[in-house]
């Protein structure tokens, strides 16, 4: 199975999305980092895909969907991993 493509659009002082970059990271994801704070065409992708409000992180996939501030869980469950409990 190929690895998906992941872009995680934030920013450094988010803690949400420093927690997806650990988690991803933690589970040697490879994943795209994108600041939305230093390319604010970025910036605008992720209020476009949010109905105009600043979500982040959003993270997008391959096919194109998206999830906006997801849990670990969510994460996981989107990249086909089973998390322990």
């Amino acid at each position: 199975m190929p690895t998906p493509i992941i872009t995680v659009y934030g920013a450094d002082w988010c803690p949400d999305c420093r927690r997806s970059k650990h988690f991803l990271d933690e589970n040697s994801i490879p994943y795209q980092w994108v600041d939305t704070d230093a390319d604010k065409g970025a910036e605008n992708l992720v209020r476009q895909m949010n109905h105009g409000k600043r979500v982040i992180p959003t993270i997008v996939f391959e096919d194109g969907s998206f999830l906006s501030e997801p849990s670990d869980a969510e994460l996981a469950g989107k990249i086909g991993m089973a998390l322990q409990s």
